[in-house]
């Protein structure tokens, strides 16, 4: 009971701030980002009232709500200079509910509630100040992550589709909300630290959000600037070796089990490229680089694409295994990785979390993957950046590719050194 009513509360806490968000970006007087969680807040703590009392506590309750707006919209049409924020009226209004659910409900949520109000009323400056910073980008993007997440994937079926019974909507798209989270808490970071980001923390940030667009936009940079070159590729290995960060945190979320088997040597393959790194940021300690501008990880055609190219993927895998073994496999991991990360490791680490590839395997395809990526970057330096940063770039995921080789080859399968397909 306690665990559902905590979920309850929650989720009525961020349905409230994402209404209050919009409502305080149109400067609404009557009600803004803290008086709607409020609202919410108090409708759920009715709800739970009138389980134990009778609907008329939820009617009670809606009166209340109403005679305060009613009240808030007269002082406005007067005119007058008074403030008619309903702040204040409805944390009264609420913390009378609260006090009565002390009595029928569980005291430890009570006690949730009553300091999720004095957070919310304490926090006013910081949290209008948020608001005011926020760009009209940042907000679409915010709403676009509520459409993938509220609206489209509650009502999709859970069920499997299609050939080698893979293929169920409500996951596939769950994996899109996964890869927009990521990308959107990303986006948020590099909004928020903008210019005083330096080299690590830009390249980081350009990982989290997009390590291809970060490369193809340090690239273009060193064509324009040349000296800039060794700042650059610094940038673009931090992206790269955030990409297996980013991984790790795929694999988490979607194969916790399997988790400790697959990580170690993608663990093993951070670390070197961040040794790589360390050893670029000691030869351009110092220089502070401009942030390009981001474009917003929620739009619905990026979904979109993402959510079929990881359906394609994860019906490749199947279809490779079943069809032509472990070649196959790697064929697919090498092609996919060219295009997209995300893709080819949530396909894989779903497959081994079902039992329907070994873990061995999967890290395996996950890591062959990610060789194939950095190929596809350094591609991409030479197709859009200076030959200097070229030179850099070949030189660091050189050294990527040798580690990520090494890997590949010596490290322990079933308590045997192996090769790649041993």
């Amino acid at each position: 009971m306690t665990g559902n009513v905590f979920v309850e509360l929650a989720v009525s806490l961020m349905l409230g701030l994402l209404v209050g968000l919009q409502r305080e970006r149109t400067e609404s007087s009557v009600a803004g980002i803290r008086t709607f969680p409020l609202i919410a807040m108090f409708g759920t703590v009715c709800a739970w009232l009138a389980a134990e009392h009778g609907g008329w506590v939820l009617a009670a309750g809606l009166v209340a709500v109403a005679a305060l707006f009613a009240v808030g919209n007269l002082i406005r049409s007067k005119g007058g200079d008074t403030d008619a924020g309903q702040t204040t009226e409805i944390a009264a209004v609420l913390l009378y509910g609260v006090g009565a659910y002390v009595v029928v409900g569980e005291m430890a949520v009570a006690v949730a509630l009553g300091g999720a109000i004095a957070l919310l009323l304490h926090y006013k400056a910081p949290l209008h100040a948020f608001v005011a910073g926020i760009e009209e980008g940042d907000v679409k993007a915010i709403m676009q992550f509520a459409l993938v997440t509220l609206v489209i994937l509650p009502v999709l079926p859970n069920r499997v589709f299609g050939p080698y019974e893979v293929l169920n909507p409500f996951n596939i798209w769950l994996m899109v909300v996964l890869i927009v989270g990521i990308s959107l808490a990303g986006y948020v970071a590099y909004t928020v630290f903008g210019a005083r980001a330096g080299a690590v923390l830009g390249g980081t940030l350009g990982g989290l959000v997009s390590s291809t667009a970060t490369t193809v936009s340090y690239a273009r940079r060193s064509a324009d600037s040349p000296t800039t070159a060794g700042l650059a590729a610094l940038v673009i290995m931090i992206a790269a070796a955030t990409v297996f960060l980013r991984v790790l945190v795929e694999i988490a979320a979607v194969a916790r089990q399997r988790f400790v088997d697959i990580a170690p040597p993608l663990v093993a393959m951070l670390v070197a490229c961040l040794l790589i790194g360390l050893l670029a940021w000691r030869r351009t300690r110092g220089a502070d680089p401009q942030l390009p501008h981001r474009g917003n990880p929620a739009d619905m055609k990026l979904a979109l694409v993402f959510g079929g190219l990881y359906a394609l993927i994860l019906l490749a895998v199947a279809a490779a295994k079943e069809e032509f073994g472990a070649a196959g496999l790697y064929t697919v991991a090498v092609l996919s990785g060219l295009a997209d990360m995300d893709a080819i490791t949530l396909s894989t680490a779903r497959l081994a979390d079902q039992g329907r590839l070994d873990t061995d395997t999967g890290w395996r395809i996950i890591l062959v993957a990610s060789m194939s990526n950095l190929v596809f970057k350094a591609g991409l330096v030479a197709a859009f950046g200076s030959r200097e940063l070229l030179r850099e770039i070949l030189l660091l995921f050189g050294g990527a590719l040798l580690a990520g080789g090494a890997i590949l080859w010596l490290w322990p399968v079933g308590g045997q050194a192996g090769s790649v397909l041993g």
